[in-house]
């Protein structure tokens, strides 16, 4: 999670540093909508409370590195040496290495009676994030579907 929340605030930092911001009236509601998003629920059917927030921590986790694709924002002629571009081809990589890891704990064997808790808690998740994402996309005048971004 330390990890995790360098690297969303590294996004952060290079979105500010690289755009001009104008005044949103809808940006009180987004970040609202946002931060509800990262409240721990825990995953049903999984009797041991701890548990069950450590499933959906990692189901919150996997869906953010696996759904948040900044880099998929980039141009396709952007240089390659920019540090702007290396900074977010970075961040996604070192997403794909926690994603990695999320997934060895979901699939463990601690999990194993568990296995369709943890499904459900997953789609729950990827739909929230693929929700909010699909928002603030539209929100930045970027639309998207299931095979890729649109400008």
């Amino acid at each position: 999670m330390n990890a995790q929340f360098y690297n969303e605030s590294e996004i952060v930092s290079l979105l500010l540093r690289a755009t001009r911001w104008m005044p949103d009236l809808a940006l009180g509601y987004l970040a609202a909508a946002w931060e509800t998003a990262w409240f721990p629920a825990a995953a049903d059917g999984i009797p041991d409370h701890a548990l069950a927030l450590a499933v959906d921590l990692a189901t919150l986790a996997h869906a953010i590195h696996a759904g948040i694709r900044p880099a998929a924002l980039l141009p396709v002629e952007a240089n390659a040496n920019d540090p702007f571009v290396m900074a977010l081809r970075r961040v996604e990589f070192e997403s794909g290495r926690l994603l990695q890891a999320q997934i060895i704990f979901l699939k463990g064997e601690s999990l194993v009676p568990f296995r369709d808790a943890v499904s459900a808690a997953l789609e729950r998740r990827h739909a929230e994030v693929r929700k909010l994402w699909r928002e603030i996309l539209e929100g930045i005048d970027v639309s998207s579907d299931e095979n890729g971004l649109k400008s």
